[in-house]
């Protein structure tokens, strides 16, 4: 596959089709907004300021896939992405949790992820260094190698050390490669070693409420004033492996630079999906748990618009995040939402629910498709399932009136679905002589049958 910024919006949307199905207009407008990202990086200083990114909302009943999109599109570009629930926040004032902070932990998805890159890039460096401190635990005798020549050095750690004579030293070495050379090899990785592990001794500091919400680790500030105290474990050599290695690399990567480049990435390429808008869209009355409704409206509004959050590896501007708002929208509609709020989000596309037929093509088309995922996962017992084309014809009818008699969940219901009809071969796979199952639609009837007849029953379980 060609690089992300290499695409062009048809790609894109060709991408997002190996794990979605339909909603083509939806996928176009994500497409299209991305892809302006990438041309605005190609602008000149003066005009990239001007281009803000155009933001989206999704309109459509649950479970059609609204959600998925935005995720698999962030997961296409490599951007940092974070998914919020409107009806999470509450107005500034009110007990619970501010629009603000959504900026904070979306900066701190992005240097999580700018982290690990960079890990990655020193990985074989740390694999390297991680095998020396494992071989100094296994030879500790041969930890010092270079002669002291310094006198008072020399007296501090410890005289005997220079009196190794060069055969001694040659010797050391040879036993030490040695064990290097069991140690690739792989035959040292069950041998307990006693390792040192640096602990976190920093003070906690109690903070006034609402502090935390600032994302102010105060504990941090002092961290570097007090010296690490370092405690010994006893471990295989395969778990001190696990154990170093992440600590190592991350003494290799400079964090400054981490943090800079996690900042410009949330900044210019960050992905907030908000669901559930159409919660906070309704008219309030002014009292109950609503009152606040217009208020998580308005405190949405600069962030959305552009403003400066600060956090705790500092300033993040919000101008060019682009922010994808979804919704069902049965019980309000988009035009309850405060003008300021609809003018940010100046595309819009209605998802279409989702039909027998689509149902089908859920079932079969995705690469992550759920009864591929069933069949790689009983593939571990042994266990080989077929599925006949009217069998899962039959779990999409099912699912479809299901939907139809019932609530609307869309995709979702094929979850509830599957998962009944393949319950017995999930419980049995271990233990069945025959390992060939078919799932046609004679199977799914005798699973489902009862349970969809019964009303009751099955507004319940299905």
């Amino acid at each position: 596959m060609k690089p992300f910024d290499e695409m062009t919006p048809k790609e894109i949307v060709q991408e997002l089709d190996k794990y979605i199905v339909g909603q083509y207009e939806a996928k176009k407008a994500v497409a299209i907004a991305i892809r302006n990202r990438i041309r605005r990086q190609k602008l000149p200083e003066h005009w990239r300021k001007e281009v803000l990114p155009k933001n989206i909302l999704m309109i459509g009943p649950t479970g059609v896939g609204k959600t998925e999109i935005a995720r698999r599109l962030a997961q296409l570009s490599g951007s940092p992405f974070l998914k919020v629930e409107a009806t999470r926040f509450t107005e500034i004032g009110y007990v619970g949790k501010n629009v603000d902070s959504m900026i904070r932990d979306l900066v701190e998805i992005s240097v999580n992820m700018v982290k690990q890159e960079k890990i990655k890039e020193v990985e074989r460096q740390a694999e390297e260094l991680v095998e020396e401190k494992i071989l100094d635990a296994l030879v500790p005798e041969s930890k010092v190698i270079p002669p002291i020549t310094n006198p008072f050095i020399n007296l501090i750690s410890g005289a005997q050390q220079q009196q190794l004579s060069p055969e001694d030293r040659r010797r050391m070495r040879a036993k030490r490669e040695l064990m290097r050379e069991k140690l690739r090899s792989g035959e040292l990785e069950n041998e307990e070693i006693e390792i040192e592990v640096e602990e976190n001794t920093s003070p906690f500091i109690g903070v006034i409420g609402g502090m935390e919400d600032l994302g102010i680790e105060i504990s941090n500030l002092f961290s570097g004033m007090f010296p690490k105290r370092k405690k010994k474990k006893r471990m295989k050599v395969s778990e001190a492996r696990k154990t170093l290695l992440p600590i190592e690399a991350e003494k290799l990567i400079d964090m400054d630079k981490v943090i800079q480049e996690a900042l410009d990435r949330a900044e210019n390429r960050g992905i907030i999906f908000i669901d559930e808008i159409d919660k906070i869209a309704g008219k309030e009355g002014g009292v109950g748990p609503d009152v606040s409704r217009q208020g998580v409206q308005r405190d949405l509004l600069p962030i959305v618009e552009g403003t400066t959050i600060m956090t705790k590896y500092g300033p993040v501007r919000t101008d060019y995040i682009l922010f994808i708002a979804a919704g069902a929208f049965h019980m309000s509609r988009p035009s309850d939402l405060i003008p300021e709020l609809q003018g940010r989000f100046p595309i819009r596309v209605e998802l279409s629910p989702l039909t027998e037929e689509d149902f089908v093509r859920i079932l079969t088309e995705p690469e992550n498709a759920i009864i591929k995922q069933y069949q790689a996962l009983l593939s571990t017992e042994g266990v080989e399932l077929v599925f006949a084309q009217d069998g899962i014809r039959e779990m999409a009818r099912i699912a479809y009136q299901l939907n139809q008699r019932l609530e609307n969940i869309g995709a979702r219901r094929l979850y509830t679905v599957v998962e009944k009809v393949l319950e017995e071969v999930s419980f049995e796979a271990p233990d069945v002589p025959n390992k060939r199952v078919v799932i046609d639609a004679e199977y799914v009837k005798r699973r489902l049958e009862r349970i969809v007849q019964d009303e009751d029953l099955s507004s319940y379980i299905l």
